[in-house]
């Protein structure tokens, strides 16, 4: 073919594979598949799924390896990070909550509140503290801000306070009236109560996805399981102890297992949460009764009441290494870690008293005078990004 024509022919055929690549005419601009040419429209990757399905509204897990991902050393909210470092203790025969100063060891401030303060609770947006006047049907709010009490809000029988971890709903175990009575969050108005089988609800912790929680029932020596979203008690079990006094509870940093404490055995119940199984034990100290874990998810410190001691547990090993004596004895009962991790704070329940052990070493920095009573002390401001209650448990 001569020089010409070839020229004309490719240019022929440039141009009709061109028109070829051109959408198809008429009414509609979207693009259509060409089966001659296989051309596609572009496609969109999957959204990705979340690593744990959550209850909805929550925040999302950090790290399903680790629930308490947010509470790492100095890890403030920006809510929170203008709050000045207080120890808040409330004294339930005193009618009181005490204010310590941690960097001074001294009571800066005694606020008067309702009748039996049993604990001083973070509320879910971290902006106030609740104090449970128990016997006096009252919550009392203190802006964590100023450190000034505000109007009392009625709310019967408030043993104890958790928030869903949606923020929704505020859980008062009302441990004498046998309820778990739900709330709205921030205005405290009773949205559903729910009777319960067992006698003197009082502590509790979430799991990892926040959708359902385990509760320990003091009086009867029995747990629930609890459905969040359905505000339903789903599973029911007596534990394997005559006289059984469970007390606190605490999750797993991986979310596979919840400890509670155990005044009466003296050491922690060990419960798969999901199955609900019979748990396992492990002894720790006569009256054991607080749990807090460690900035670094390693270790838990558990309070001995009955024995003025402190065990350290290994997550990873499972078993208690270490156990802290006060110099001059006591009864350490409930408390917090300072948001740095270097001190753990726990009240003196029959002592009168406020102990500051150093985590790395378990040495007593302080020994601090405060009401009758000492009981749930808060330390706050504390690393999270949200409280699910108590004392400050924070995710």
């Amino acid at each position: 073919m001569p020089p010409t024509r070839l020229a004309r022919a490719l240019a022929a055929a440039t141009a009709l594979t061109a028109l070829a690549a051109l959408p198809a005419c008429g009414g509609g601009s979207t693009p259509h598949k060409n089966e001659a040419l296989g051309s596609r429209a572009p496609v969109r990757p999957a959204p990705k799924k979340p690593a744990v399905d959550g209850l909805p509204g929550m925040p999302p897990v950090l790290d399903p390896k680790d629930v308490y991902a947010a509470d790492r050393p100095g890890r403030l909210s920006p809510v929170v990070k203008g709050f000045p470092s207080r120890v808040y203790v409330p004294n339930t025969n005193s009618d009181t909550v005490s204010v310590i100063d941690p960097e001074t060891y001294q009571v800066i401030e005694t606020i008067p509140v309702g009748a039996q303060p049993q604990h001083v609770v973070p509320s879910w947006d971290l902006k106030t503290l609740w104090v449970n006047n128990d016997r006096g049907n009252t919550l009392t709010p203190i802006d964590p801000r100023t450190g000034k009490a505000g109007k009392p809000v009625d709310v019967h029988d408030p043993y104890n306070l958790y928030f869903t971890p949606d923020g929704r709903y505020a859980v008062v175990m009302a441990s004498l009236d046998r309820e778990l009575v739900f709330r709205d969050a921030h205005t405290m108005r009773r949205e559903k109560t729910v009777p319960v089988p067992c006698y003197g609800v009082n502590h509790a912790d979430f799991s990892r996805d926040g959708r359902y929680f385990i509760v320990s029932c003091e009086f009867s020596g029995e747990l629930l399981k609890v459905d969040t979203e359905k505000m339903k008690i789903v599973g029911r079990q007596k534990l394997p102890l005559h006289g059984a006094m469970p007390q606190d509870v605490k999750i797993s940093p991986d979310g596979k297992r919840f400890y509670i404490a155990d005044m009466v055995a003296n050491g922690l119940w060990i419960l798969d949460g999901d199955t609900f199984g019979k748990p396992s034990f492990l002894p720790t100290g006569k009256g054991c009764h607080g749990l807090y874990v460690s900035r670094d998810s390693r270790e838990m410190y558990v309070s001995n009441r009955g024995e003025g001691t402190v065990s350290v547990f290994d997550f990873a090993r499972g078993e208690v290494t270490k156990k802290w004596h006060l110099p001059d004895g006591g009864s350490p009962d409930m408390g917090g870690v300072s948001a740095d991790g270097r001190v753990l704070w726990l009240s003196g329940r029959y002592h009168s008293e406020v102990y500051a052990i150093d985590t790395r070493t378990g040495a007593q920095l302080a020994r601090i005078k405060v009401g009758s009573g000492p009981h749930g002390l808060a330390v706050y401001p504390q690393p999270g990004r949200y409280s699910l209650g108590h004392t400050g448990i924070f995710r």
